[in-house]
Order: C-alpha cells, then structure tokens, then sequence
C-alpha cells in the first residue's frame, strides 16, 4: 500500500482547495488514443477542460476498476472518447452546482452513466458532471469508506438485493460467489455473510482461501470444482443462489447446478462475453438469470442499494480496510491499471487524486 503522511491526505490540488471551484490547473490522470497507439499518465487539467453538467465536484476518493484498465487497451471498445480522464466512480465535496437539488457542500458519490468511459471521471481533482448523476452520500459513510465499496460494491450490493427480492433467503442453503477474489466478488463474499448465509466462494487463487475465509466465506473451491458431471445435461442441485462475476464457462457452469427455483445474479464478463448453455435449467428446474447493470441504474434505485450499503446491521461489510488492495496517487495509476488488468489485484485498490 501507498503510505502519505495524514498532513497530506485531501490537500489542495494546485491553487484550489477542495471548497471552491479551481482557479488554476488541476491534477488528473489522462488517457490518449491515436488510432492503435494509447498513452496514458498524469497530466494537468483546466475547469473548461471538463465536460459539460450543473455539478462541479472536489474528487476526495476514486477507485480502480477493471473497466478503467480496458480503456488504456489498444483498440478497446471500451473508450468512448479521447483524450479521457478513466475513473468510473468518485467521491467528494460538490464545490459549485447551477442545480437546486444539489448544494454546493454536499458530500456526494457519482459512478457509472458515461463517467470514465465517456465522460471525465474520477481520476482528476475536480470532475464536472449532470446533477442527475448525483447521489448523496449516505450517513454513516465516509467519502473514502464510499470508494473502497464503490462501483463494485454497488455491484455486489444490488445482486444481493435483487436475490432477496426474490425470495432468497439465509436458511435455503449454500450460496456461491465466482471470481470472489476481484472486486464484486469479494464484496458479495462480505455481504453475503454479513446477512448470514453460507456462502462458498470460487476461486482460481487458492492461496487466497485463508483471505476469503477472513471475509465471511464458508469454504473456498477452485474453479475446476464447479464442472461436475460434465457429462451430463444438467449437474447436480448445488445452490440455492449464486453471484456470477466471471461469466462466459462459470456462468454456463452455474445455471447447471442450482437448485430448483434457484437464481443466479450475473454482473460480469471476465471469463467471456458468450453463453453456451442450454434451456434445461430454465424449463425443467424453473431458475433465473438476474442481469445486473451498475451503468445505467435509475437513481432511486442506487439511493436504495446506498442506503442499504451504509447500513451496519445489513449490508455493510466489518472491517472495510480488508478490502484495501492499495491507495495510489495519480503517480500509481499506471500500474495499478496494469494489475487489474493481469488480475493481479486482490480487493480495491485506491486513488487520491488531490494527494
């Protein structure tokens, strides 16, 4: 982990400080594409350099996601932009605001939309942005604290809830998270137990069952242990319900085994973009597959899934900081972008962009 001293955690970022818009150039980190060739690194950023939106925001915390690394990729399809600031999620003080429904002061989150992708993100000190992205952040959560769940943790958070909302319940048997080492998965590892479930977590890092254990997970498998009677149509009823962060195979590899009425939420494309499956567990074991969409989620909808986030007794994960990979400043942002990308990362990794 990148250690500063606490003097420098949230100091200002050029001439500005995190009350008021910036005067000055800001720091921020910034992706160029030029046909196959792609550059990236930390560069300095003016207020009219940002894109148009009634709220101007003093980034305190952003974090790294898998979908920050794609667009740093030559010929991504990721990208919408160039140049463009990555960062899908951020959290911080609004500084200036033309909306009446967000005040200048506010502690707010903004992730998903077009932000990081394209529309600036979160790896600046200042990020401008419609007011209709806006979420309040909800007491009993820091700005930091915010981040470290983030873009994944909301993810993991509204897969949970939609389960729920469908009727899965602590005591209908064991629940199983794929990819629980990354991001979504570790947090829906936390969560799940934190809710009391039995919860098994797929891994294709065994030295890091000891870690997921410490999480909330009941027992670790590896991912050759979800292909169990390959030969057959459908597996054996294993799950009452499972967190799908990988896809491709594994989510193939799932729907065979859960049980009768069962669901899976699936949220992730790691392991591939396509399905090979068949209709058998839908029409003769009646489960479901439950998209997940963390982009274009209404904004009442991510006030919910917030609110539950925040809430000690529910969602909340203990000890947040189990989750912390690292804290980079936009100096480490090359590399961490290089370690999520080679799945190199274990839990969050952070950025302080003002630092």
């Amino acid at each position: 982990m990148e250690h500063r001293p606490p003097a420098a955690r949230g100091a200002a970022a050029g001439s500005a400080d995190a009350g008021h818009p910036p005067a000055a150039p800001f720091p921020a980190y910034l992706v160029r594409a030029d046909g196959r060739r792609v550059d990236h690194g930390p560069a300095a950023l003016a207020l009219d350099d940002l894109d148009d939106g009634e709220v101007v925001v003093a980034v305190a915390w952003s974090s790294v996601n898998y979908k920050d690394g794609m667009v740093t990729v030559p010929g991504n399809r990721v990208a919408r932009r160039t140049p463009l600031v990555p960062g899908v999620d951020l959290a911080g003080t609004v500084v200036a605001s033309t909306d009446g429904a967000v005040s200048a002061g506010a502690q707010v989150i903004v992730h998903g939309h077009g932000l990081g992708v394209s529309h600036h993100g979160g790896f600046a000190a200042f990020a401008r942005v419609p007011a209709a992205w806006v979420v309040p952040l909800p007491a009993g959560l820091t700005a930091r604290q915010a981040m470290v769940v983030g873009t994944a943790g909301f993810t993991a958070a509204a897969s949970l809830d939609l389960l729920e909302r469908r009727g899965l319940r602590p005591a209908d048997g064991p629940v199983l998270v794929t990819g629980a080492t990354g991001g979504v998965g570790s947090m829906a590892v936390a969560m799940l137990a934190r809710r009391g479930y039995d919860v098994v977590a797929s891994t294709g890092k065994p030295a890091a069952a000891a870690w997921l254990a410490e999480l909330g997970a009941g027992r670790t498998i590896g991912r050759d242990d979800l292909d169990e009677a390959p030969q057959r149509t459908l597996g054996p009823e294993r799950w009452a319900g499972a967190v799908d962060c990988v896809g491709g195979t594994t989510l193939a590899l799932v729907l065979r085994q859960l049980r009768y009425g069962a669901a899976v939420a699936a949220s992730g494309l790691t392991g591939g973009a396509s399905l090979a499956t068949t209709v058998y567990p839908f029409i003769t074991r009646g489960v479901a597959l439950l998209g997940v969409d963390a982009v274009d989620t209404p904004a009442d909808r991510r006030a919910e899934v917030w609110a539950r986030i925040a809430d000690p007794g529910d969602l909340r994960p203990a000890e947040l900081d189990r989750f912390v990979d690292r804290e980079v400043t936009l100096s480490g942002v090359a590399a961490a972008l290089d370690d999520i990308l080679a799945s190199r990362v274990r839990g969050r990794i952070l950025v302080e962009p003002r630092a």
